[in-house]
Order: C-alpha cells, then sequence, then structure tokens
C-alpha cells in the first residue's frame, strides 16, 4: 500500500523540506503504511558509534583482525542498523511523539563499510484502544541482500507535531592518541632516560612523572622537601616505593641541585615539577652550571591537530617574551634540531607575521626577511625558510595560491615561528583547546632537554613531552647541543 500522506502543508511548505520534521498521528496510518531512507556507510560512522556505544569490538575497528576472521573485513555493528530504524520510527513514521515499546531484530548478513542500506518500516497492526503500532523494520543492501529484519511496537502519537529540524553538531573523529602511540613505540626501545623531577610537590607534577615511569621513558630523580612529597604521594595514592628522592628543603634548592645533577653525570634531563618555571630556568642558565650553550633557550610545541596532515612545531611560545632578531635565528635553529630529531629531514619553516609583505611599520616582517636572508647566506642552515606569512598562508595551499604565493614553504610549513611569545602562546593553546590538537613541550638550547608543564596540561601531553626528551637525550649523546 502506498505511504499516507501527512496532513495538508502551509502555503510556505514543501513536502520534501529539509529544514522541518513532522508527525502522523494515529488517525493518519493506516495498515500497510511505509517509510524508508537510505544510507551508505562509512567508516566514520562505524567509528562514530563505537564512540557512542563504547563497543570497542576490534571486528569493527581493526581491519587487521577483521581481515582474519569468518567475515574477512571489517562489519558494522549489529545495532547500528537498530539506530538507523530507529530513525526512521522518530523521524518519518509515525515521526516526532512516537514512544518505543518495544523491538525485535535478526541480523541476517553483515553489513560492510560502503554498503547502501535501504532502512524501511511498514504498518503491520493497529491497536485503536491503546494507539499502538505494530511495524515490519527491514534493513536491505545496495544488491537487495536483507541484512536485518526485526518488529517495532510503538505508541503513535495523537497530536499533530511539526517541527524545524533541530541543527546538530559537527562532529570530527580523531584518533586520540594515535600519534602519542607512534612516539612511545619508536622511543621506547632506547630504554629509560634519568630524569630529574624538580619539585614535585603537587598531585599533577608527581602523577606525570609515575606516568611517565610506568610507560617506560625515564628512570625519575624526585628533588624537593622530602615530607612534602611523601605527603602528596600518600594524599593521592601515588606509589612512589623505590624511586630515588634528594631531599632539599624549597624550590630554589630543588632547581640548583637538579643542575648538579647534570653536571654530575647522573641525570640526562629534567622536568619542572610544581615550582616555578622562572626558577627552574634561572637555574639552568645561571653562570658556571655548565648547562648553556652558544645558541639562545628556546621552547617547542611539537602539535597535531585533525586539520593539518601532518605534525608541526610551534615555537616561541614559552620563553622569550619579545626575541630580538639574533633570539629569533636561534629559536629557528632550534626548531630546526627538534624536526630532524623526530626524522623531518629538511624541515620548512614559516616566519610568521600579520601579513605575508615586507612592511616597515612592521618589525615582524622586517625580522622574517631577515631570518629568509640569513638562510639564504648560510647562517641558518638544515631547513627551507619562507616569511613573512600570515597563519593561512603558511598552513593552507589555497590561500596560498589565492594570495599568489609560489614558495616551497607555504600551505606545507613543519616549522611555524611566530614574532613573540604572546602570539605563540595563544596561538597554541587555541589549537589544543579548541582545534583538538594533540601537543608535547619541550625546551632546547641546553645541555639537555627540559620538559616544561602546565597544571593544564592532559596526562598525554605529559607523557608525549617526556617521550620527546628521551628522543633528543638520545640524540644529544650523538650530537651534543
Amino acid at each position: 500500500m502506498p505511504e499516507t500522506l501527512p496532513a495538508p502543508l502551509p502555503a510556505h511548505s514543501t513536502g520534501d523540506d529539509l529544514g522541518t520534521v513532522r508527525n502522523r498521528t494515529f488517525d493518519e496510518i493506516a495498515l500497510g503504511d511505509t517509510a524508508s531512507f537510505e544510507r551508505t556507510l562509512s567508516t566514520e560512522d562505524i567509528q562514530l558509534f563505537a564512540v557512542l556505544s563504547g563497543d570497542v569490538n576490534p571486528q569493527h575497528l581493526d581491519a587487521e583482525y577483521a581481515a582474519s576472521t569468518r567475515f574477512q573485513g571489517v562489519i558494522a555493528h549489529g545495532m547500528l542498523g537498530g539506530a538507523l530504524i530507529s530513525a526512521v520510527l522518530g523521524t518519518r513514521l509515525p515521526g516526532p511523539g512516537t514512544i518505543y515499546l518495544g523491538q525485535t531484530l535478526k541480523f541476517l548478513a553483515p553489513v560492510r563499510v560502503g554498503d547502501t542500506l535501504r532502512v524501511s518500516v511498514t504498518v503491520t497492526a493497529r491497536d485503536e484502544a491503546k494507539k499502538r503500532l505494530k511495524l515490519a523494520c527491514s534493513c536491505t543492501n545496495q544488491d537487495g541482500v536483507a541484512v536485518i529484519s526485526g518488529e517495532a511496537d510503538v505508541i503513535a502519537p495523537t497530536e499533530r507535531i511539526e517541527r524545524a529540524r533541530t541543527t546538530l553538531p559537527e562532529v570530527r573523529l580523531t584518533v586520540n592518541g594515535d600519534g602519542l602511540h607512534r612516539l612511545l613505540d619508536h622511543v621506547r626501545p632506547m630504554g629509560a632516560t634519568p630524569m630529574a623531577v624538580v619539585h614535585p610537590c603537587d598531585a599533577l607534577s608527581l602523577s606525570g612523572a609515575l606516568d611517565a615511569r610506568a610507560a617506560g621513558l625515564i628512570t625519575p630523580v624526585l628533588i624537593g622537601p622530602r615530607a612534602r612529597i611523601l605527603a602528596v604521594a600518600q594524599a593521592n595514592g601515588l606509589d612512589i616505593s623505590g624511586i630515588d628522592i634528594e631531599d632539599v628543603p624549597h624550590s630554589h634548592a630543588a632547581a640548583a641541585r637538579a643542575v648538579e645533577l647534570v653536571a654530575q653525570g647522573r641525570v640526562e634531563a629534567l622536568m619542572k615539577g610544581s615550582l616555578h618555571t622562572d626558577e627552574l630556568m634561572a637555574a639552568v642558565v645561571a653562570s658556571g652550571t655548565g648547562l648553556r650553550t652558544k645558541r639562545r633557550i628556546s621552547h617547542c610545541y611539537l602539535m597535531q591537530t585533525p586539520a593539518y596532515p601532518r605534525p608541526f612545531i610551534i615555537t616561541d611560545a614559552a620563553i622569550n617574551i619579545a626575541p630580538t632578531l639574533d633570539d629569533k635565528a636561534d629559536i629557528v635553529r632550534n626548531a630546526i634540531d627538534l624536526a630532524h630529531a623526530i626524522g623531518v629531514a629538511e624541515p620548512r619553516v614559516a616566519i610568521l607575521a600579520a601579513v605575508e609583505t615586507i612592511n616597515p611599520h612592521m618589525p615582524a616582517t622586517l625580522d622574517a626577511a631577515a631570518l629568509c636572508k640569513m638562510a639564504g647566506r648560510g647562517q641558518i642552515t638544515g631547513a627551507l625558510l619562507d616569511g613573512p606569512l600570515a597563519f593561512d598562508n603558511a598552513v593552507s595551499m589555497a590561500a596560498a595560491h589565492t594570495k599568489g604565493i609560489v614558495s616551497e614553504v607555504a600551505g606545507r610549513a613543519d616549522i611555524l615561528v611566530v614574532p613573540d611569545l604572546e602570539s605563540g602562546n595563544m596561538l597554541a593553546k587555541q589549537l589544543e583547546f579548541m582545534g583538538s590538537a594533540a601537543s608535547a613541550g619541550i625546551v632546547l638550547g641546553a645541555r639537555v632537554p627540559i620538559v616544561l608543564t602546565s597544571r593544564a596540561d592532559s596526562r598525554e601531553t605529559r607523557i608525549a613531552s617526556c617521550a620527546v626528551a628521551v628522543l633528543l637525550a638520545h640524540r644529544y649523546k650523538v650530537l651534543p647541543p
């Protein structure tokens, strides 16, 4: 029997109005009425259902495992088809106001990525007194093969409902921690690096050190007031048995002692605890410590975001407030060294400014031009430099093309060099908190890598930062900074 049409629509509406969702009341529904829609399943559909349901069965998510099963490939969750049936009932027949009482399902054939499902419901029984309906439910694929069948029992609405269709949020799936897993897999074979954890007198910094230890990355040496460290561990249920503690009276002494341990060769990296960054860095750069190199010390964020096809570095967003041209040259050199360490043989360096043209009234554009000329004269090596580039030109080929920029760097930068700390810090945090970027932070330019943690850093960020420090510590054994 053909699908029963809803009541006449207002003059301004159309039957295929995608902005409106409307129902059919019980009195408007007859036996044999049917409704359906089609949906082509993608990998993202299956992954999103796994996220929502918590069903992470590798049959649905792990292509390598799934290839070895009887289905010889990834298949969709059976209940994903059930959810599509629910969508027909809730939006088309009967539509809004429907009360779902029961559902039977039989899974007859596997549903694979790329299958186009026709999801249909047909009224098979009406209960006038209770306003209940039974509907036969089916899903068939593009080959006409029935993959799901069943029956739904619902209470149909008795009042007309017509509402503007709700605007759904945009959902972007990312493989959370995928970059971290690859980094850990690369670094773990190097063995645990002895790392001084400076003044870990709160739960975040102490647990960060323990997480890195559990990941096989570091052998921590805790430096701070022993009684406070033990109290933090006890209050938060953290097991620090077997970990060396260097007992010092306060944070200044902890920073000084950490530098001494580096000089003695007992540790190969430093990690900031609950003391202020200035305290730790003042001890590092103090004369006579032996930790300084010929270069300016700078900070790099190593980041990865779903909107960009490769990891990239932002520098400097944590150490140098208003760097001079000389400072920026070292900031670039340090970032190039980090790029080489993570396997980028010839990184593309974008010197950022607000505009992509040289403006004598905008010092950042003049510095960018000078840095590029320095690279052309061999004063900065190991990378391709271009600038000034606005942020969009640096990361978007389309934006660069629109502006007529012909460059080996524009649109595919590996390193973003910001004009000053404020702009860099805001850019990095915007990408992390609004752009779903994964990040790791590291300080370069000293004799050993330094992990600067923030109270806002996630557990993943702290572990990733330690992994980068381990990578650099091993590199420094061969190529001292």
